[in-house]
């Protein structure tokens, strides 16, 4: 078990963008901590990996996507039981492909958040993100 003496593990994140606002979540399969539980999909950064070609990887492996591009939005560190994570993410409104479940988790397209339980790291973001989704509200 990792704490908060810990130095943090490097995720990048993805939030795959459509032009109605809609993001995608996906859900985090058996057998990985906080199973059953909505986040953004992504993961690890590899050594000598930069941010932006560690989502790249992931969201090849996880979802069959080709992110084009994505702009870097925020970090956030979190310390979760198992692991003390910074947290890179990236909004992408540009991507080749549809998802596809690669890792049997499921996704979901979502504007109003309908899916729980929320990854509590997630769980403030979303307020943020809704800022970037509808600016004039």
């Amino acid at each position: 078990m990792q704490g908060k003496q810990s130095k943090p593990i490097d995720v990048a994140v993805g939030i795959l963008m459509r032009e109605n606002g809609d993001v995608l979540l996906g859900q985090r399969p058996e057998g990985k901590p906080y199973a059953g539980y909505w986040e953004f999909p992504g993961g690890k950064v590899e050594q000598g990996e930069d941010i932006f070609h560690a989502l790249q990887r992931e969201f090849v492996e996880e979802l069959g996507v080709h992110i084009v591009s994505a702009e870097p939005w925020c970090c956030v560190e979190h310390v979760y039981e198992h692991a003390h994570v910074r947290l890179y993410f990236y909004i992408s409104r540009e991507w080749e492909g549809e998802p596809q479940s690669l890792e049997g988790q499921a996704f979901a397209w979502q504007g109003g958040y309908s899916v729980s339980p929320l990854l509590p790291a997630t769980i403030p973001l979303l307020e943020w993100l809704d800022r970037v989704r509808y600016p004039h509200n």
